[in-house]
């Protein structure tokens, strides 16, 4: 962690505290601390603190924010709604939408012990049999959410799953060209590829929209078990075509440690499960057709140049917060690449 100071960047303690004090009398028990987890590029995320409980609450970025991003009332919404089912989500506690009180919509919920596993080192640690395990474990409880019904959990206004793949590609390209700060070689043709070989989407599920290994929280027991204990980072959430959570989790595997590990490493473990080996076990696990499976990594491969580049132009305009930004630039060329060769071998 980082940004331990009395107010890190983003927050106000002084007003949070004053706020949760009319909104949830009696939460707050002594002085209020916060400290900036470090690792995700997007949202910004908080451990809060007093001397009896620990908090979690999550705020947009700093700066240049693109429309429709950075949503704290999905995030909140599609956590609530999936607490009582097989998918393991933290308790959502408060959802502030407004921007009176940290200049941005926010929310709180709980603290939830276990490990986002964002380097090859810590994870081999587990050993192989471990490490192979949790992979494995990755892909089911994605299987899971897949087969929750949406119209079950209150969601079936969560997403507008008729045209989705189409949407997403405009949308994208829309985010694109907001943030397009220098010509990227090869992009404009992905995009073009990626249009004329849409596929047909399969019946619609709640998506997660950034689902990797990194964005769940591992709780590893003395006697070697490892378990999913959570599964963080909604903010893309909604209902759409299920084949794109497997094709950005495969691509993440498949490009891991890339750039000298600008992309996260830790999938790189012994044992961890190989993209193709995940594959099938989805496709077993859910019974779905992955035979379109190449559209879909080069689609991931598109939105997250698209995200990298987002970053690289919030890091030239002096807005983002921690280490590791300025090399955000350095990712687009390298997915852009992957994407083009996703057609090729998928």
């Amino acid at each position: 962690m980082s940004d331990t100071s009395a107010d890190p960047p983003g927050l106000n303690l002084a007003r949070l505290r004053e706020h949760l004090e009319r909104a949830m009398p009696g939460t707050v028990r002594g002085p209020l601390r916060a400290e900036r987890i470090e690792g995700g590029r997007s949202n910004l995320t908080y451990v809060l603190s007093d001397d009896h409980a620990r908090w979690v609450l999550r705020r947009p970025p700093l700066g240049h924010v693109l429309a429709t991003a950075h949503d704290m009332g999905r995030e909140y919404r599609v956590m609530t709604a999936l607490r009582s089912t097989a998918v393991p989500v933290p308790q959502t506690l408060l959802l502030v939408e407004d921007a009176e009180v940290l200049g941005a919509g926010w929310y709180l919920m709980e603290y939830v012990p276990g490990v986002a596993h964002r380097d090859a080192a810590a994870l081999t640690a587990l050993g192989p049999e471990r490490v192979r395990a949790l992979g494995l474990s990755l892909v089911d409880t994605l299987v899971r959410l897949h087969a929750i019904d949406p119209a079950d959990v209150g969601l079936a206004d969560f997403g507008r799953p008729d045209g989705f793949l189409a949407r997403q590609l405009r949308r994208w390209s829309t985010q694109f060209a907001a943030s397009r700060s220098r010509e990227l070689a090869g992009i404009d043709e992905l995009h073009t590829l990626l249009t004329e070989r849409l596929p047909h989407s399969p019946a619609p599920t709640v998506v997660h929209g950034d689902y990797r290994l990194d964005n769940v929280l591992v709780d590893s027991s003395p006697d070697g078990g490892d378990r999913i204990a959570a599964v963080l980072d909604w903010e893309m959430s909604t209902l759409g075509d299920p084949l794109t959570d497997l094709g950005l989790l495969v691509m993440y595997t498949e490009t891991a440690g890339a750039g000298g590990g600008i992309i996260p490493a830790a999938t790189t473990a012994p044992g961890y499960p190989g993209a193709r080996e995940l594959a099938a076990r989805y496709a077993e696990r859910s019974g779905r057709d992955i035979a379109t499976l190449g559209w879909y990594v080069a689609f991931a491969s598109f939105k997250l140049a698209v995200v990298a580049e987002g970053i690289h132009y919030r890091y030239q305009q002096g807005k983002t917060l921690g280490a590791g930004f300025e090399r955000a630039g350095e990712m687009g060329p390298i997915l852009v690449d992957h994407g083009l060769a996703a057609f090729k071998e998928h």
